[in-house]
């Protein structure tokens, strides 16, 4: 099977990759840096779109699936900031699109409010922690869990729920 993924991140690369081979065998993985064609940090739907956009424009004929890997802030409301922050995948097989998330968690206040300002989480995070390329390593849930549950983690999982209607297509009305 031959994926492409539409990135150039490590972390992301690897979640879709262990995501994949958890259902499929002789998984070939590429990757390529495409845009998402949305804000530099996405918010609500918006993160949606930039994964569905990160897999349309990975995708060429030469692969089964490409894979848009996004992340985002949604509102939620009773949380301390208003906003969870989700990891959206999208899978695409030239014809159609599946989604998946991935666990939410809630960032600091601060990174929330500089969020809203405009900045993106990975800037506003690697400031704060000092840590540089913190996204291609092991992400802000990586730091904020003592590395319990890292970004490649939160991938893996967006991946798996996304891949939930090709392996099981009769369910899905999706007959090959």
């Amino acid at each position: 099977m031959k994926v492409v993924v539409g990135s150039k991140n490590p972390a992301k690369i690897e979640g879709v990759k262990r995501g994949f081979e958890k259902f499929f065998s002789n998984v070939v993985l590429s990757s390529k840096e495409v845009s998402s064609d949305v804000n530099p940090q996405p918010v609500n739907s918006e993160t949606i779109f930039g994964a569905i956009n990160r897999a349309k424009n990975a995708y060429s004929e030469d692969f089964d699936f490409s894979v848009g890997v996004e992340a985002g802030l949604f509102e939620f409301p009773f949380t301390i900031t208003g906003y969870i922050d989700f990891q959206v995948a999208c899978i695409y097989d030239g014809k159609r699109f599946t989604i998946g998330f991935g666990p939410g968690f809630e960032y600091p206040p601060e990174v929330v409010q500089q969020v809203l300002d405009g900045r993106e989480v990975g800037e506003i995070m690697e400031w704060l922690t000092g840590i540089e390329s913190l996204g291609a390593k092991y992400g802000a849930i990586g730091f904020l869990t003592g590395k319990r549950v890292v970004r490649r983690d939160l991938t893996e999982i967006a991946v798996i729920m996304a891949l939930i209607p090709w392996v099981n297509r009769k369910l899905y009305g999706m007959v090959p």
